[in-house]
């Protein structure tokens, strides 16, 4: 059994991400927050360790490489139940039918980024350990609502929920319970039976309003991606325990470009901007370490220039710079959690899966894209070290918060 499980029923995690969408092409792997949309739930649902199968069902090939990156099986579903018209009840119906080895299904949905493992687990135990055929999640809500009234009509409209002579302070009501679409769990038995996944014994979960972000609902992009950046889960790993940070000059401190003078010199560009996020990180005691290819004289030479000018040690690296910097994680006596990447193409896949924090620049080709823990919104020598840079120290302030209020809460016992 997985970890924190007492059960021998097969549960598997069902994410539906359909590659039509009428609002925003291909939303399911557009990227939110550095991370693709359905990759907040799928590493919800991995670290949660109460799955036996996680899985995408999908009818496109990019969701489907995204997905498997992402550590899920995929379930390619049908033309029948990939329609405009198709419900989600009908995909589930077919995954069910095609996976007779699963015994609970638990349909989490992807425009849902701000879901943790505890949600996936306390819920999870309603129907394990409490006996539920299907629990859902609800967000409590105080909104006071009425009848709508068609024009022409001549009706009045009337309210549904409060009474205009007795209006309640909000302190004195204690609202309504909405679902907020993060995830529907239930058995095969009530699926293939009753043809639903809200039936026979059924109970809600009630998550706070921080976690409800449904990206179907909060269509200003960069609205969602500051509330995943504050309450969104980025994995198992602590992000205080950063010590130190390997960043890939070219391509990342570079744009890429080499630059050629009346005389023939080649020269490159570096963004003040980066610096200035690399020298944030050295304040707060974040080791940066800059990479060099041995093959490429013009890098090298200006890493010495930035070595100068950062006080950062440089370090050369071969066509698989794990090989190289294993010793040097070895060496300070770090794990590879301990640690921050910054690469921009296909030799930095080891390194980007292997850190504890790990990003690419916005043009960074999608095998390293698909690697990395965040991409940036900056391209390569545009600010994107930056980016990173800031990125980090955000994961800090909020381990730093959290173990605050850990304190706090033990010391009440």
């Amino acid at each position: 059994n997985r970890p924190g499980r007492r059960t021998d029923r097969h549960i598997a995690a069902l994410v539906l991400a359909r590659g039509g969408s009428k609002g925003i092409p291909l939303k399911n792997i557009k990227m939110l927050a550095g991370v693709p949309l359905i990759g907040w739930v799928l590493r919800a649902a991995v670290d949660s360790e109460m799955f036996d199968s996680v899985w995408v069902s999908t009818d496109h090939d990019e969701i489907e490489k995204v997905a498997k990156s992402w550590g899920a099986k995929v379930h390619r579903r049908s033309p029948q139940v990939s329609r405009d018209s198709s419900s989600s009840l009908e995909t589930i119906q077919e995954f069910v039918q095609l996976n007779p080895e699963v015994d609970v299904i638990c349909h989490i949905q992807a425009t849902s980024p701000c879901l943790h493992p505890f949600h996936i687990k306390e819920a999870l135990e309603m129907i394990l350990l409490e006996g539920f055929d299907s629990v859902f999640s609800v967000v409590r809500r105080h909104q006071f609502r009425w009848e709508e009234v068609k024009k022409g009509t001549g009706k009045l409209t009337r309210p549904f929920n409060l009474d205009p002579v007795n209006r309640p302070r909000r302190q004195d009501w204690s609202g309504e319970l909405c679902e907020n679409g993060s995830f529907y769990f239930g058995t095969r038995e009530l699926i293939k039976s009753e043809g639903c996944l809200q039936g026979r014994k059924v109970c809600y979960y009630e998550m706070l309003p921080e976690y409800s972000v449904d990206i179907d609902v909060d269509i200003d992009w960069p609205v969602a991606e500051q509330r995943v950046l504050r309450y969104g889960y980025f994995g198992r790993v602590t992000p205080e325990v950063v010590q130190l940070m390997f960043c890939n000059v070219s391509g990342c401190l570079t744009e890429g470009r080499i630059f050629l003078s009346v005389i023939g010199e080649e020269m490159v560009s570096v963004n003040t901007r980066d610096i200035t996020g690399i020298r944030m990180l050295q304040k707060e005691d974040v080791e940066v370490l800059l990479l060099a290819s041995r093959e490429d004289p013009i890098t090298k030479s200006l890493c010495e220039k930035l070595a100068k000018n950062t006080g950062c040690e440089v370090m050369e690296v071969g066509e698989e710079p794990l090989n190289d910097l294993k010793q040097v994680v070895e060496q300070k006596k770090l794990e590879w959690k301990d640690v921050a990447y910054m690469g921009n193409d296909k030799a930095d896949v080891n390194c980007l899966n292997l850190a504890g924090l790990s990003a690419v620049p916005a043009d960074a080709p999608v095998v390293a894209i698909n690697a990395a823990k965040y991409t940036c919104h900056k391209v390569g020598g545009m600010g994107a070290v930056r980016e990173f840079a800031e990125h980090i120290l955000l994961q800090k302030h909020k381990a730093k918060s959290q173990m605050k209020q850990d304190r706090i809460d033990n010391s009440s016992f």
